[in-house]
């Protein structure tokens, strides 16, 4: 399955931590009243039950506003809540065995933070890549920073549309304009603010300037 590369301009990543005692189900719903294209449900600690039922609840809310839903790295959960798609990192198995597992309808994005990496997970069979991290990351404090020419250079070896992640907010957004990538993902920009709806109509309007969809 072919993403469109207009999916990946407000690229939402769920993480529970910031909910400070809402529902995730709300936050989400809240974030694409405000134009997220695409949700990526993360969840690291929860069960593999626990997280076959909040997916499907989300699935929910996602089916409601026309958006995929993305799992991060399971592909039961991804299977058992009708997902859109996965999304695995350089750690998890690789695209092809995973689309082996999912069939060729449904969508699997990669991790990839060199050309290496894209072009091999393009021949496997990625329909959409996540490069950073552009900013650092809040979320991942391992995580090494990529240069902006090197996001450049992989949207330029690939046929497949392009998603830069990493510490992406309202405040460094902008200095992705004139870069190759089709969208940003963000994660604390959204679910850690007190009103997400009005974090993504911002970033929405923001994203879609910096990939000149706003012309």
């Amino acid at each position: 399955m072919k993403i469109k590369p207009e999916l990946l301009t407000l690229y939402a990543v769920t993480d529970r931590a910031w909910l400070n005692g809402r529902r995730l189900a709300d936050v989400v719903e809240d974030v694409l009243r405000g134009g997220a294209t695409l949700v990526q449900l993360r969840e690291k600690e929860l069960s593999t039950e626990a997280f076959i039922e909040e997916a499907k609840e989300i699935k929910k809310v996602t089916d409601k506003y026309g958006v995929p839903l993305i799992i991060n790295d399971n592909i039961q959960v991804c299977l058992e809540s009708g997902a859109a798609g996965v999304h695995v990192g350089q750690s998890d198995m690789e695209a092809g065995s995973v689309r082996e597992l999912l069939g060729g309808d449904k969508i699997i994005g990669v991790t990839a933070k060199t050309v290496e990496q894209a072009c091999r997970a393009w021949q496997c069979g990625a329909d959409y890549l996540g490069s950073g991290a552009v900013f650092g990351s809040t979320t991942k404090l391992d995580t090494k920073k990529m240069s902006l020419e090197t996001l450049d250079e992989i949207c330029d070896s690939v046929d497949l549309p392009v998603v830069a992640i990493g510490g992406i907010d309202e405040t460094n957004i902008e200095r992705l304009a004139g870069h190759k990538m089709n969208g940003a993902a963000v994660v604390s920009a959204l679910f850690a603010k007190e009103n997400p709806y009005e974090a993504a109509v911002h970033l929405k309007a923001m994203a879609m300037k910096i990939t000149g969809q706003d012309r």
